[in-house]
């Protein structure tokens, strides 16, 4: 196992913007150095190999295990046998055998999925860094960051003091709102803004996450989404998902206008926002049933 220390000449995060089915500014892949954070889908995977050149990579860090940051994984190891790939312990196994993943992914994207993703790889055992969140390796500090998935990790690359966070802090274009992308099965605002707690613990000088690009005020950036939790979870009681989705879009356009509001849909459908907060709040009352 490899520990990832980036040369000083190179303590610069790029952000590598992926154009996913041509849509700029929707997702992002980062590399700090020789590392890759996130490398997106494997329909999109030539622009992060283009983007790295003649290097090759130490190591690919996934915050979590879905396609639209990781599934490109298996290629870029094809690619490069040697690469070392970080995930959390509960994503690991997804990453050897994708079949369940895939099969339950095929079930919401059907016959699309291919023209959505691409090929899905799997990643050999060997290459798997398998993380808990706590770790110190090299220049990097490791958190548990569920939320969003029970699966995310969010990493900060200590000489910069930047934090790349997945989808754990949310969605923010342009310097517009930031709100969560809230998907089933793993929705929890509880341990989501417990997490967003842990993030700003590190003090972060810049937040780098996937949807879309990098911020210097994360402070800010991490209230904005703290807010944002707490309203979409409110209304989402009060909904359904179509209602949940016109709600969505009436929020975007009053914090950022019209203009804002079909940007951020491409980083995430707003159709599928209310079913995640839903399933948290049902699987709560039935938790509590069982307690009484």
């Amino acid at each position: 196992m490899v520990a990832v220390t980036t040369p000083a000449s190179d303590l610069r995060p790029v952000t590598v913007d992926l154009h996913h089915l041509g849509h700029a500014g929707a997702i992002a892949a980062h590399l700090m150095g020789d590392v890759i954070v996130d490398p997106g889908a494997e329909l999109t995977i030539e622009r992060v190999v283009d983007a790295v050149g003649d290097r090759t990579p130490r190591a690919v860090l996934l915050t979590h295990i879905h396609f639209d940051h990781a599934g490109g994984t298996g290629a870029l190891v094809e690619r490069w046998p040697e690469v070392e790939v970080w995930v959390h312990e509960r994503g690991a196994r997804h990453l050897v055998d994708p079949t369940r993943l895939l099969a339950s992914a095929r079930k919401v994207y059907g016959d699309y999925f291919e023209q959505l993703w691409g090929r899905v790889i799997p990643v050999p055992e060997a290459n798997l860094r398998v993380l808990e969140g706590g770790e110190r390796i090299g220049d990097w500090a490791v958190a548990y960051t569920p939320g969003h998935a029970q699966h995310h990790v969010s990493y900060l690359h200590e000489p910069t003091r930047t934090a790349f966070t997945g989808d754990v802090t949310g969605i923010r274009m342009n310097g517009g709102p930031a709100f969560p992308p809230t998907p089933p099965p793993d929705i929890d605002p509880p341990a989501w803004h417990h997490s967003l707690d842990t993030i700003a613990a590190w003090a972060p000088a810049r937040l780098a996450f996937s949807h879309f690009g990098q911020v210097t005020d994360a402070a800010h950036h991490l209230e904005l989404m703290h807010e944002a939790l707490d309203a979409f979870t409110a209304y989402s009681a009060t909904t359904d998902a179509t209602g949940m989705a016109a709600w969505i879009r009436a929020w975007l356009a009053e914090r950022a206008g019209e203009d804002a509001v079909e940007a951020y849909s491409w980083s995430s459908p707003f159709e599928g926002m209310w079913s995640g907060l839903d399933r948290w709040r049902r699987m709560q009352a039935e938790a509590a049933a069982q307690r009484s």
